[in-house]
């Protein structure tokens, strides 16, 4: 407070002067009060209708509510009493811990419990290498497969609980149960870094088809949604922003009007402007029904969890990854950033969209096919200009100002570089 305004205050019989100082002062203040608590009073309305997910708590009773064997299933007829416990072919629960929900999670995260840590990183042993050691990576009980490196798999769950390899992840040393540092661990490892070539004039692929001793590096194809962000990220469509809520991408017309009876999706339409291009894990996405492309590459519903893909190699992808729109936007796009970035020689061009999408160079023999192509893609767009136009209005995104016709076909170029095996191939 201003020592002026105290001494006001302070005065017995304050004059005119110092009364239109308090007065103003005091004006002043109650309209900043006034003004922080509005602006309190909107900020907390907004964050109750910021549609904020709401978190269920559980609690344990004080006193655990009994529990009988049901006669026949009838909920009347009670029989013997039963309490909560752990199957007896498991390891214990250890001393002092709970036999409650927390006990049951402390139990599965504990370092005398071999299940969860084999568990866990046969399952992302499968993920970098296209099958667990354990290959049954759905069913590791009396069933399951036998481990092809059991000692390996003990190794491995050892190091995940209790890392001892001195691996850096963005500065720091490996803690207990650290996954980035496991991830880490694997891809860096000699045994996924080797080439997915065959060996010895071929003969790991006779001797070893599967690749189960691990002869040679891994290989095996992308699933949807990896084929889909990479055909985005090549062409420069991609938005990487991270979290936030689903998204719209293109789908076929009234794609789940059969399936829903009810709500929105009954009549779908597709997003705008970047919701298009965000990465498929924030596709909208019905239980009882996946996005067709998705489906087309194995993706399964989610009516029940599924922790293995099949991997399918059909016509249908073919034809997905020539037509679907995503896909015909995605080579346009990156027929834009041949012609931009490629210099003037059609050889050249085609050179820069190889290295974009598959991270190399082409083949004599490649590039002289892609050439050929591009030719006589250039001479039937010059001779059907509505076709080229036609052709260019695929998605939202403007095309690049330029020849129509040029761009045209090298859509098409891009559109053979986006449907190559090796492009769809993780090796």
């Amino acid at each position: 407070v201003p020592a002026a305004v105290l001494d006001a205050a302070k005065a017995d019989a304050p004059d005119a002067q110092q009364m239109q100082m308090l007065t103003q002062y005091y004006i002043n203040a109650v309209a900043k009060a006034d003004a922080g608590l509005a602006a309190a009073r909107k900020k907390l309305e907004d964050h109750r209708k910021s549609k904020r997910p709401t978190v269920m708590v559980m609690q344990e009773m004080p006193q655990p509510r009994k529990a009988f064997i049901l006669n026949r299933g009838q909920y009347d007829q009670p029989g013997e009493e039963v309490t909560a416990a752990l199957p007896a072919f498991l390891p214990a629960m250890p001393e002092g811990l709970p036999m409650n929900r927390l006990g049951l999670a402390q139990w599965i995260a504990h370092r005398d419990n071999p299940l969860t840590a084999r568990v866990w990183v046969n399952r992302a042993w499968e993920q970098f290498f296209g099958t667990g050691l354990v290959k049954s990576s759905e069913n590791l009980g009396v069933q399951a497969a036998f481990p092809s490196h059991p000692r390996l798999l003990d190794w491995l769950a050892a190091e995940f609980m209790e890392p001892s390899q001195g691996i850096k992840v963005s500065g720091r040393s490996a803690r207990p149960w650290d996954m980035k540092a496991f991830h880490k661990l694997l891809v860096t490892s000699a045994a996924y870094r080797q080439s997915a070539r065959p060996a010895e004039g071929g003969r790991s692929y006779t001797l070893d088809p599967a690749n189960r001793l691990l002869s040679r590096g891994p290989r095996f194809r992308l699933s949807g949604e990896q084929v889909r962000d990479r055909a985005l990220y090549v062409s420069g469509l991609l938005v990487e922003k991270q979290g936030g809520p689903s998204v719209r991408p293109y789908m076929p017309a009234g794609v789940w009007s059969e399936t829903t009876r009810y709500g929105d999706l009954r009549n779908y339409k597709r997003g705008q402007g970047e919701s298009l291009y965000r990465r498929s894990m924030y596709t909208i996405w019905k239980r009882t029904a996946a996005p067709p492309t998705m489906l087309l590459f194995d993706a399964p519903n989610r009516e029940i969890c599924t922790l293995k893909r099949s991997r399918t190699n059909t016509p249908l992808q073919a034809l997905s990854l020539l037509n679907e729109v995503t896909f015909v936007e995605a080579a346009r796009k990156l027929a834009g950033r041949m012609l931009a970035h490629g210099g003037e020689a059609p050889d050249a061009r085609l050179e820069k969209g190889f290295q974009l999408a598959v991270a190399r160079s082409p083949k004599p023999q490649e590039l002289d096919i892609l050439a050929k192509g591009l030719g006589e893609d250039l001479a039937y767009f010059r001779a059907h200009p509505e076709a080229a136009r036609k052709l260019l209005e695929f998605g939202e995104s403007q095309p690049p100002a330029g020849d129509p016709v040029e761009l045209a076909a090298y859509t098409l170029a891009a559109n053979v570089l986006l449907n190559l095996d090796e492009f769809i191939t993780r090796e």
